[in-house]
Parts: structure tokens; C-alpha cells; sequence
């Protein structure tokens, strides 16, 4: 097995990180309000030079559910 084989095994599949501008498209909000989550610490992101990326099940996990609208 080559080193770069070893990596990607049925039990540790490789991270898959999005940018801001696919995560607010997927989520439906601005990337605006994607990095203001990112300011406030809701969200963290992963940058590698310029390039800033999110991992989408945190974007997920940072949405909350509401039983009612009152319940807001």
C-alpha cells in the first residue's frame, strides 16, 4: 500500500471542507452572516494561506431547532 493510499482507508475518510461562498449557498443564508458566525466563534474555520474553509457538518450543527415559533 503506497503512503498516499494509507491515508483514505474505509475507516478515515479524508476531511471535506467547503468555502464560505458554497456553505451560505448550500445553507441558504449570506456569506455575510456565514462570517459573522465565524467572528463570533460559532464557527470555525480552516485557512491554508489566503483560502479559508469550513467544514459542513459544523455549518450544520450550527443551526439550532425550534419547536414553535414563540419558542425563538
Amino acid at each position: 500500500m503506497s503512503r498516499r493510499s494509507q491515508g483514505a482507508t474505509l475507516d478515515r475518510l479524508p476531511r471535506q471542507y467547503e468555502s464560505i461562498q458554497d456553505a451560505a449557498l448550500r445553507v441558504g443564508v449570506s456569506e455575510k452572516t456565514i462570517r459573522r458566525r465565524i467572528q463570533d466563534g460559532v464557527l470555525r474555520a480552516y485557512r491554508l494561506g489566503r483560502i479559508i474553509r469550513l467544514d459542513p457538518i459544523q455549518v450544520d450543527e450550527a443551526f439550532s431547532a425550534v419547536r414553535t415559533w414563540r419558542d425563538q
